[in-house]
């Protein structure tokens, strides 16, 4: 794969329970790129994300992410992909006993953060890079919907990731909240961040244009936008 290309699926399928869920998929994502995954409920849009972040098995003739090949993951190197990913998920997942800055604190420790001053100004960074600089001391519960998932969105980026995953991410929030999230996806993906994103909101991805893929009949189709009507 060359530099730009993060992601080459080549032919690839996904079996869950011995149902096809993908079948003869192709798909490739560039550094850079903003990248929707739009269909129905059931048609395999979470389940695509889960394999890459290898949640799921995957098989195919080209399977490789970041460097690493899917269909040939040791469980020992999981852990070194999941930590070039940013993973947003849709029923945030924050540790409801203890701050969100505890939150954040856990995470950098996981992978391998030591110095005290650097984890601070970590979260100092990605708290204010999604506009949550003053919630650090906050308990998740004390926290709106919207918010937790800004606090969620900035759990990813602590690694620096070169592909955020984010699952459905407005699929609990209403309209408004949900706009300001995909904005904010969308303002990560300008600093260089690749986004993939699962939605059936079909609203967001006409607001927030950007490449769309359609997970439908057991593949993955890109979805050319249509021309506009000239006189």
């Amino acid at each position: 794969m060359d530099d730009n290309l993060l992601l080459c699926l080549e032919h690839a399928g996904i079996c869950r329970n011995e149902n096809r869920i993908l079948h003869d998929a192709c798909l490739e994502v560039r550094a850079g790129e903003f990248l929707y995954i739009i269909g129905k409920v059931g048609s395999g849009k979470s389940t695509l994300l889960k394999s890459l972040y290898c949640e799921m098995p995957i098989s195919g003739e080209t399977c490789m992410l970041l460097g690493y090949n899917l269909c040939k993951m040791k469980r020992k190197e999981i852990p070194y992909l999941r930590r070039k990913l940013g993973i947003v998920f849709q029923d945030f997942q924050l540790l409801t006993d203890r701050p969100v800055q505890k939150n954040l604190e856990f995470v950098l420790k996981a992978t391998g953060w030591k110095n005290k001053n650097e984890i601070r100004e970590r979260i100092e960074s990605v708290l204010c890079q999604v506009g949550m600089q003053n919630k650090g001391y906050k308990m998740p519960h004390e926290l709106s919907g919207g918010e937790q998932q800004r606090i969620v969105i900035a759990r990813a980026l602590l690694n620096n990731p070169q592909l955020i995953l984010a699952d459905e991410p407005t699929g609990n929030l209403d309209p408004e909240t949900s706009s300001q999230i995909v904005q904010l996806l969308h303002e990560i993906c300008r600093s260089g961040t690749a986004v993939m994103m699962t939605t059936h909101n079909y609203t967001l991805v006409h607001n927030f244009p950007a490449r769309v893929v359609k997970c439908e009949n057991e593949t993955l189709t890109d979805i050319v936008p249509e021309p506009a009507l000239t006189d």
